[in-house]
């Protein structure tokens, strides 16, 4: 780490700082308390919903900014910036006692498309909108009350293709692109979305915020699968966890050069991963 400059950490969420299965983040806990208390801004980057993230930062005690929904829009808990720095940038609006940048596409317009879509293609996807909560919370193992959360979106459509071959997907995904939006792959979902939204545009916009607050920085970020690269081509220290049959997924794993591997499956990679930049970042101040 450069000397004087400050660490801004963006992560993934499902599969990198909260377990695949359990969705617990015990085993990286103790270390993001560390990284909060060095005053290490700790940004959730993650296809969840903004109701989703508020339940977790609280739980965690984080209060940083966080990208929801795959980039959907940035979220910015008053009081992280000064309000000059809002009031200026382009796109930022207040929303409640948050300032928030929207770059994702509304999401009643996604959902008309993945209908549009499934009868242009003859192939059949279900999206969280077709579901009940209680099927959401079958498919992902959830609890009611998370798939609740989980379906109370506003940029982002999950779904599954009922014909998950490489064709059917190929096929699906050209269509998408025809129609000017985006498909990616999270660790259970596709994700529909907005042709300009993506983590990557989340991250460059806040970490133009975080540079014009502190001068010199570097950016580090954490995930684990092909809708994390985006995010990880913005940053000084792109890291990638293992998955949770420990193998790192192949797509992003060469994507990028200086991608660190990280040893360690979901949060227990994570935690050796900011325990490693905590580590270099004392040494250094």
């Amino acid at each position: 780490m450069t000397s004087g400059s400050h660490l801004i950490l963006y992560t993934d969420l499902d599969g990198t700082l909260l377990d695949h299965a359990t969705y617990s983040p015990a085993e990286a806990e103790a270390v993001l308390a560390r990284a909060q208390q060095s005053g290490v801004p700790v940004v959730f980057c993650s296809s969840k919903t903004r109701a989703e993230i508020e339940v977790l930062r609280e739980r965690l005690s984080v209060r940083d900014p966080f990208i929801v929904e795959n980039g959907g829009a940035v979220v910015i808990p008053d009081g992280c910036f000064p309000d000059s720095f809002l009031t200026s940038g382009d796109g930022v609006r207040r929303r409640g006692e948050d300032w928030i940048i929207e770059l994702g596409a509304p999401y009643d317009e996604l959902v008309a498309a993945l209908r549009r879509l499934r009868t242009e293609t003859g192939i059949e996807a279900l999206g969280f909108s077709d579901m009940t909560v209680a099927e959401v919370a079958a498919k992902a193992h959830m609890t009611l009350t998370e798939a609740g959360l989980a379906r109370a979106r506003e940029y982002d459509e999950p779904f599954i293709l009922l014909d998950e071959n490489t064709s059917a997907v190929e096929v699906f995904c050209a269509a998408v692109e025809r129609a000017g939006l985006r498909m990616t792959r999270g660790g259970r979902f596709h994700h529909l979305h907005g042709c300009s939204s993506d983590k990557g545009e989340a991250v460059r916009r806040l970490t133009r915020l975080y540079r014009r607050l502190y001068g010199c920085i570097e950016t580090a970020a954490l995930g684990d699968s092909e809708n994390d690269l985006p995010m990880l081509a913005e940053v000084d220290r792109p890291m990638l966890v293992r998955r949770r049959d420990g193998s790192y997924d192949s797509v992003v794993a060469d994507a990028l050069p200086g991608m660190e591997l990280i040893d360690g499956i979901g949060p227990q990679g994570w935690a050796a991963a900011v325990t490693s930049l905590l580590l270099a970042r004392s040494r250094v101040v």
